[in-house]
């Protein structure tokens, strides 16, 4: 969902209400295996078990409109090969159903107003209209089919981008299931409470249950498992629908592919029980741009850490980024965010957090913002950081210790003599270790950093082994991450 200046208000609010988020933590690391529990065992059938396939992936967001030229999942499927070559396994693909026209968003106002009838806008692509079919701009249900199925070939898992929380105000149901919608005191559809997303009705969740609601969706997230063999789905703003009706949603899916993978927009960490595999690393992520920005001092990280291992499982899932379609639109750039430092976050939140996010362009280091109610095709006009997130990636796929959840290892502080300025931590599971070591500031700085007894070499960034422990001078926004060769 894109995040205007109410989502923002209202999603920091309740960050800030639940204290923090991620599943990782500074004090010692507890003895993991790597033997996390796996699907299909008979023992956790009331409790989520991580398909293996799930343990080092690795994953990249698709915006179908803006991918290509042509928008379109034929053109899409052509770039498959690259973006496999580029360490990617899980394609989550933006909402691809046909989008409301009634109270449209979009047009050359820069407050995105409604539209007027016959505007050119696009629309919000978060305005589903109808929950079973594709949108006719992106072509046909069998071209989606052959992309998923082209997805497959390459060794690509496909997860749909899904609004549970509102539909279209012209969704189909608001026709002939009324008794979904939470209408005002006269009848009438309305848009979600204290935000400004005009173009979306609000469901009724609360009465869910009673309504057919749950049963309705549940059975519509089915249909794109059983007929088109997509591989789970991105929960749109999903601590706004009940945790029950996730868990549902769940167990019927498993019931048709037992490896489905599910990713929540959210940092509840009952969502980790039995719905989702994997969450955002919200807060995480704007820690890094207030970090970045000299607003907030490296030692937010360490703290972040602590209160995060008291609130989530080590076997969640959080996802790590840079910037994602939400905070590319609305937000800024990479470049505009972290200015100097974006290299750098980009290390830390794919080492730091479990999987790492690339969305379209990132890689190309695009250096402009997306519009996002309009055609606005990215600028594939560069490979300069392929080779960069390439090396993320394979980082991931073959140092056991970044796995993730418990299949990797937790992250452990390292006190350095410049801890003002350096961050630095490792993470270990079995003969696997990892160091991380980031100069987070603007200025060149001299450190010494002591490292674990084993047998590390540089994987990325500049600063052999042996320079660490006498001290060595790091520069701006430098980076180093050491590790053993496995």
């Amino acid at each position: 969902m894109r995040f205007d200046t109410m989502k923002q208000q209202n999603w920091m609010m309740w960050v800030c209400a639940g204290a923090m988020m991620a599943g990782v933590g500074c004090g010692p690391a507890p003895s993991n295996t790597g033997e996390a529990s796996l699907v299909g065992s008979a023992e956790t059938e009331d409790v989520l078990a991580h398909a293996a396939w799930t343990k080092n992936a690795t994953i990249y967001e698709v915006n179908v409109r803006q991918h290509t030229a042509e928008g379109t999942f034929k053109a899409f499927q052509e770039d498959l090969p690259r973006i496999k070559e580029l360490g990617s396994d899980i394609l989550w693909l933006m909402p691809v159903h046909p989008i409301g026209e009634v109270n449209r968003k979009g047009g050359e106002n820069k407050n995105n107003f409604i539209v007027e009838p016959g505007s050119s806008s696009l629309g919000s692509p978060y305005s589903m209209k109808d929950y079973l079919a594709v949108n006719p701009d992106y072509g046909s249900l069998d071209d989606f089919k052959a992309l998923v199925d082209g997805a497959h070939d390459q060794g690509l898992r496909v997860i749909l981008d899904w609004v549970a929380n509102h539909s279209a105000f012209d969704c189909v149901w608001t026709e002939d299931h009324r008794e979904y919608y939470l209408l005002d005191s006269v009848g009438n559809l309305q848009p979600p409470l204290g935000t400004d997303w005009w173009d979306v009705a609000q469901l009724d969740w609360e009465n869910g249950q009673e309504n057919g609601l749950y049963t309705a969706m549940a059975d519509a997230m089915e249909f794109w498992v059983r007929e088109c063999d997509v591989d789970g789905f991105r929960c749109d703003v999903a601590m706004k629908v009940p945790t029950p009706f996730w868990n549902k949603a769940r167990r019927q899916l498993e019931a048709v592919k037992p490896d489905v993978f599910m990713l929540a927009e959210a940092e509840e960490p009952e969502h980790h029980d039995r719905a989702f595999d994997m969450s955002y690393g919200w807060h995480f992520h704007h820690l890094t741009n207030q970090v970045a920005q000299g607003k907030e001092p490296v030692e937010v990280l360490r703290e972040y850490l602590e209160e995060e291992a008291e609130r989530f499982p080590t076997d969640a899932y959080r996802m790590g980024f840079v910037t994602n379609h939400d905070e590319n639109s609305w937000n800024g750039t990479i470049g505009e965010r972290y200015g100097d430092a974006g290299d750098a976050m980009a290390v830390l939140a794919g080492t730091l957090l479990d999987m790492p996010l690339v969305y379209s362009g990132q890689e190309a280091g695009m250096a402009k913002r997306l519009r996002f109610f309009e055609k606005d095709t990215v600028a594939w006009d560069s490979d300069a950081k392929v080779s960069f997130y390439r090396t993320i990636n394979d980082l991931n796929h073959t140092r056991q210790a970044l796995w993730n959840g418990d299949f990797g290892g937790t992250p452990e502080c390292i006190k350095t003599s410049n801890d003002e300025a350096v961050f630095a931590f490792q993470k270990r599971q079995g003969v696997s270790t990892v160091v991380v070591i980031l100069n987070l500031s603007q200025d060149q700085v001299e450190v010494s950093v002591p490292l674990p007894d084993a047998p590390l070499a540089l994987a990325m960034g500049s600063g052999e082994p042996g320079v660490w422990a006498e001290g060595t001078t790091m520069a701006p926004w430098g980076y180093a991450v050491l590790a053993t060769e496995e």
